[in-house]
């Protein structure tokens, strides 16, 4: 099995979700807010995956170190955040956390079966409270994304400490 090893240090956040969709825009709104709070130098790549499902594959099998930040239905109280470590996401289960068409777990599945899952992997985001067509967050899901940009900064310093820069990880 491919241990990333070979992958350098290529560090991705990675925001999903719809915006037409109130909390499933949860993802992209929190990563245009790390941007803001990063600025430009900021050591990894922010994309915004919106809901390209399957074709986020090569960009995940790619990354040595990869944080998605999403709208996680666990079943919590609407706005709880939640995260996941790599070996805590359900992967090609039938669990169903976001309401993508194709699921990224099931990306996130592919890549394990194909031995290409990132070595750091983790999954940020909270409990949805409103799925409803709309622009804007509801409040509960608002009142994390500050929560969520403060663990996502823990987990980028930690990167950086644990990351040589033009070196792998």
């Amino acid at each position: 099995m491919d241990d990333g090893s070979d992958l350098g240090a290529r560090r991705v956040v990675l925001g999903l979700g719809n915006l037409l969709n109130r909390d499933e825009g949860l993802g992209v709104h929190a990563l245009r807010a790390l941007e803001d709070r990063l600025g430009a130098d900021r050591g990894v790549e922010l994309v915004d995956g919106g809901v390209l499902g399957l074709n986020l594959l090569p960009l995940v099998e790619a990354s040595s170190h990869l944080l998605v930040l999403d709208a996680i239905d666990a079943g919590r109280t609407p706005g709880t955040v939640i995260e996941l470590g790599r070996d805590e996401i359900p992967l090609l289960c039938g669990v169903k956390l976001s309401e993508h068409q194709v699921t990224f777990q099931d990306v996130l599945g592919l890549a394990s079966v194909r031995g290409r899952l990132p070595p750091t992997l983790h999954l940020l985001g909270a409990q949805p409270a409103d799925l409803a067509i709309g622009l804007e967050l509801s409040p509960s899901v608002a009142g994390a994304v500050p929560r969520i940009l403060g663990r996502a900064a823990e987990l980028l310093t930690r990167w950086d400490a644990t990351v040589p820069v033009g070196g792998a990880g």
